[in-house]
C-alpha cells in the first residue's frame, strides 16, 4: 500500500494498493476526483493538479514487517548501488573529457561550429553522468543501513561464538 497527500491539504490521505508508480498515482487521482465531486475536498485545485503533484506519505518509523523483508530490501538496495556505481564509472572518463573541453568557451580563441556541436553533444553526456553520480552518492549513503542489516543477518549468534 502507498499513501499520498496534497501539499494544499495534508490532512487528506489517499491510500492505493501497490508501490509508488504512475499507475498508483492515477488511482489516487481518481480518488481525489471523487472527493472533489462529493464536495469533500477543502482545497481549491484550480491551478491545475496532476498525479505528479501528489506527495508520498512515508511513515518515518516504518520498518519492514520481519527480518526476511529487511534482508530482501537490503539486497535490493545494494544491487541498485552496484548498478549506479557501474554506470557512473563507465561514463566518468568521457564526462571529464567534455568538462575539459568546456574551458575553450572561456577563452578568446576562435572555435569551429563542429567544436561547438561536439560540445553540445558532450553536454548531454555530462548531464547524464552528473545525475548518475548524484544518485550514486545518495544511494551509497542509504546503502550503509542495508550493509549493516546484512552484517547483522550474517553474523553468528552469540551462543555459537567461543
Amino acid at each position: 500500500m502507498v499513501q499520498y497527500t496534497l501539499a494544499q491539504s495534508p490532512e487528506i490521505i489517499l491510500t492505493v494498493p501497490g508501490k509508488d508508480s504512475s499507475k498508483a498515482r492515477e488511482k489516487a487521482m481518481d480518488q481525489l476526483m471523487e472527493l472533489m465531486d462529493e464536495g469533500k475536498l477543502p482545497t481549491d485545485l484550480a491551478d491545475g493538479f496532476g498525479p505528479q503533484n501528489f506527495i508520498e506519505v512515508k511513515d518515518p518509523g516504518s520498518q519492514p514487517a520481519n527480518d526476511e523483508d529487511a534482508i530482501t530490501q537490503a539486497v535490493q538496495t545494494l544491487s541498485s548501488l552496484a548498478t549506479l556505481k557501474l554506470k557512473a564509472q563507465e561514463s566518468r572518463s568521457e564526462a571529464l573529457q567534455v568538462r575539459q573541453q568546456i574551458d575553450v568557451l572561456f577563452t578568446d580563441d576562435p572555435v569551429t561550429e563542429e567544436e561547438i556541436n561536439g560540445l553540445k553533444e558532450g553536454f548531454k553526456l555530462l548531464k547524464s553522468y552528473a545525475q548518475t553520480n548524484l544518485r550514486y552518492r545518495e544511494a551509497r549513503s542509504q546503502a550503509e543501513e542495508a550493509r549493516s542489516i546484512l552484517d547483522r543477518a550474517l553474523s553468528e549468534p552469540e551462543s555459537k561464538k567461543k
